[in-house]
């Protein structure tokens, strides 16, 4: 009936138009230019209006193919990007991110060796704060990101308690009450590609390698993890 749309395959028929969200709706979104953040943008994108979409370069041997890989995706959902810079989080980095990231692991398990062979000590809070600061100066209600249950099993930044935690220190931070999202917090990998598929979402755009060269490694976890989500969500 009426303004009623036909879905054939799990995707929208060509032509056939999403409802627009919300105008008062709006929230920042952490957008790495990886899988698992593009596909969360497009799922808070849903509801709400990404009113801005933050990328960090803190020295990562990634940077330039992930900000390149993020100001596309921000494009594809008419919202603003920007870059911020972290110099001083290169004093930081794990022995693996030097240089071009030559010496990222190629892991065979991923477990806890390597998830400390890539650890960032900090880095998602400081990101937090410093979307939570945006989201506060422009009136958005939220901050999104990627965080989802595969990595949350090796990485406790991108735990549910995480999110839980970090929420609770910005009702203190900002007068606004901001909050963190994460849109795939129940999700594994293959749920994470099988999501952004219904979506629609740019993850042909996404860039999920560790390393930054002419193409993706193919052997790193990041790599690893993607390529077997793709695999495995078919």
């Amino acid at each position: 009936m009426g303004n009623k749309r036909k879905a054939v395959g799990g995707k929208h028929r060509a032509g056939a138009r999403r409802p627009s969200p919300p105008a008062h709706r709006r929230f920042v979104a952490l957008l790495s230019g990886g899988l698992d953040s593009v596909v969360a943008l497009a799922a808070a994108a849903r509801a709400a209006r990404p009113a801005l979409c933050l990328t960090f370069d803190y020295g990562q041997p990634a940077a330039g193919r992930e900000i390149q890989a993020a100001r596309r995706v921000a494009g594809h959902y008419l919202a603003r990007h920007q870059v911020i810079a972290l110099p001083w989080y290169r004093e930081l980095l794990p022995e693996s991110f030097a240089g071009c990231g030559q010496r990222v692991p190629e892991p065979e398990v991923f477990g806890a060796e390597s998830a400390e062979a890539v650890w960032v000590p900090g880095r998602n809070l400081v990101f937090i704060a410093i979307a939570a600061a945006w989201a506060e100066h422009l009136g958005c209600g939220e901050v999104v990101t990627g965080f989802n249950a595969e990595e949350a099993a090796t990485f406790p930044d991108n735990s549910a308690g995480f999110v839980r935690a970090a929420t609770a220190a910005l009702g203190f931070s900002s007068l606004r009450k901001v909050r963190l999202t994460a849109p795939l917090a129940g999700l594994d990998k293959r749920g994470i590609v099988r999501l952004g598929r219904s979506l629609g979402a740019p993850v042909e755009l996404a860039w999920s390698c560790y390393r930054g060269g002419a193409s993706p490694c193919g052997r790193c976890e990041s790599c690893q993890r993607r390529a077997a989500a793709m695999a495995g969500a078919t």
